[in-house]
């Protein structure tokens, strides 16, 4: 099934370089939000190949080549957000390949600007 992306996911510089020491290390990897529903959330960290992206996933969007995924729940919660990945001090999630290396990755929220319909007239 092919997965639908949202353009509703972006990095910071900061986040975007640290992937790139991450890709260097363990070849393509993709993104996963799981958990949490609040600005401050995880985002997991595979090689592509490892994690089975599944029919209740959605594709927000990609950071460069690198996709990123979160459950149905989960956008449901989030539809109306825009996601930033960053990177914090701290370690990553268990199976996250961030963890080990004192530094992770963070999502942040900002709240997407709807028109009313008097701005759009």
């Amino acid at each position: 099934m092919d997965k639908i992306s949202l353009g509703k996911v972006s990095a910071t510089p900061e986040a975007e370089a640290f992937l790139a020491e991450i890709i260097a290390d363990h070849g393509p990897v993709l993104f996963h939000q799981s958990g949490g529903c609040c600005d401050g959330s995880s985002p997991m960290c595979y090689p592509r190949g490892d994690f089975i992206v599944g029919d209740g996933d959605v594709m927000l969007g990609e950071i460069g080549d690198t996709p990123v995924y979160i459950s149905a729940s989960q956008y449901e919660a989030w539809k109306h957000t825009n996601l930033i990945i960053d990177v914090v001090p701290g370690r990553g999630g268990m199976f996250s390949l961030d963890n080990g290396r004192e530094r992770r990755f963070l999502t942040r929220s900002t709240i997407c600007v709807v028109p009313s319909a008097i701005e759009r007239d």
